[in-house]
């Protein structure tokens, strides 16, 4: 059986878990608290850089969530998550990367605004709504006419972006500057996907102050 090590505090390994439901698949869910026990011996024997996710699948080992999704494409490939079409690929590939790459930093300077916290630097909060503002545009933009990333049904494009983009909807953010981005994320918070694996509001304010 399919055995996820995951954090509830953790996008990365919300992503995982979603495709994982959204596939069908059995699985094990076990979670790492990142309280210090990801760094336990037995974790770092099959995560050696102590992040989570990880994926345990009949002792293999895969790490990295970007890694963890194109191996449960490839290996589950009903229903199928990533488009066959080259310019739709590039699509849901360019949403996944600009995701991890661009929209996750700009995640910590706001999380005080999005989960009401106190502290927040005035400067780097409004540095990563720049940012922040340059990425929605071009989501926006790639999400054409299409309902989900290059295509007519959810993809892993969806499910990166979707494990991101519906929080900033807490921030001051003003959503109604990209309909149709909003209404992408209306489409998503409805899957019993996501209605499973969000985190009450309370449970991460409290996880996230205790590491602020």
């Amino acid at each position: 059986m399919l055995t996820l090590y995951h954090s509830v505090i953790s996008p990365n390994s919300r992503r995982v878990w979603i495709t994982l439901l959204e596939k069908g698949l059995e699985f094990k869910l076990v979670e790492i608290k990142l309280d210090g026990e990801q760094f336990k011996p037995e974790f770092l024997a099959i995560s050696p850089f102590h992040h989570v996710p990880v994926l345990v699948d009949d002792g293999f080992n895969v790490i990295e969530s970007l890694a963890i999704l194109d191996y449960i494409e490839a290996k589950y490939p009903i229903p199928a998550m990533l488009p066959l079409n080259s310019q739709d690929l590039a699509i849901a590939r360019m949403v996944q990367l600009v995701t991890v790459n661009e929209l996750n930093p700009s995640l910590i300077p706001l999380s005080a605004e999005i989960l009401d916290l106190p502290g927040g630097n005035p400067e780097k909060i409004a540095q990563a709504k720049q940012k922040v503002s340059t990425v929605l545009n071009l989501f926006e933009s790639l999400l054409d006419e299409h309902p989900f990333f290059g295509s007519q049904s959810l993809t892993l494009a969806d499910v990166v972006a979707g494990t991101v983009v519906p929080w900033l909807r807490r921030s001051s953010i003003a959503f109604s500057d990209y309909p149709k981005l909003n209404a992408w994320v209306d489409r998503l918070v409805t899957r019993s996907s996501w209605q499973t694996t969000e985190v009450p509001i309370e449970v991460l304010k409290a996880r996230m102050s205790a590491r602020m």
